[in-house]
């Protein structure tokens, strides 16, 4: 029978707050049926294995940025837009360091597809209309975004950049406007 108040929502949340706490890495379902008071075996009730854990964090850490970006982007257009979708971005790295890491999950073909990864990739490409690229250069400056926009939120969060006086804001805002620039200038093949 299923323990009073678990669900598979609740229990994702903690999860994902745990992640936020303790590193994603570091969250187990053993580790997340201690903060409940409860067996290992009340959460398989709810919960298939500890893969699916990660995966339904990962689902809710994808849907939490897609939210944030989408919120960012409303309204903004060119460079305006690539600001806002890039520090919603950082700002959820920052502030959600264990879901942030569950987004990064690798996830099958058919739970990717039903993930808000999708909805990233959408914003992403609707930021680059306003560059007037079209494919395959839309492709290839998606991937150079959200790599650049990875790159520097995971080596800033492993201090990285501690080795000189100069902020790491004033660094990001740099580097975007380096991409805009570039954006505006894309080369032609």
């Amino acid at each position: 029978m299923a323990r009073t108040g678990l669900t598979v929502e609740r229990l994702t949340l903690a999860a994902a707050e745990m992640a936020d706490e303790v590193g994603f890495e570091n969250v187990t379902v053993s580790a997340l049926a201690r903060r409940f008071g409860v067996k290992d075996a009340s959460l398989y009730f709810h919960l298939r294995s500890a893969q699916e854990l990660r995966v339904q964090v990962a689902m809710l850490a994808l849907r939490e940025m897609a939210d944030r970006a989408a919120d960012a982007l409303a309204g903004r257009a060119g460079k305006d837009a690539l600001v806002a979708f890039a520090n919603a971005y950082r700002d959820y790295a920052i502030r959600h360091p264990g879901r942030y890491a569950a987004a990064q999950l690798q996830l099958d073909r058919e739970t990717a597809e039903a993930s808000a990864a999708r909805r990233h990739a959408e914003m992403t490409r609707a930021i680059l209309r306003g560059y007037r690229l079209a494919e395959p250069d839309q492709t290839d400056a998606v991937r150079l975004l959200h790599s650049t926009f990875h790159g520097y939120v995971s080596l800033e969060r492993a201090g990285g950049f501690r080795h000189t006086p100069r902020t790491t804001d004033d660094t990001w805002s740099r580097t975007l406007d380096a991409l805009d620039a570039l954006l505006r200038n894309w080369p032609p093949q």
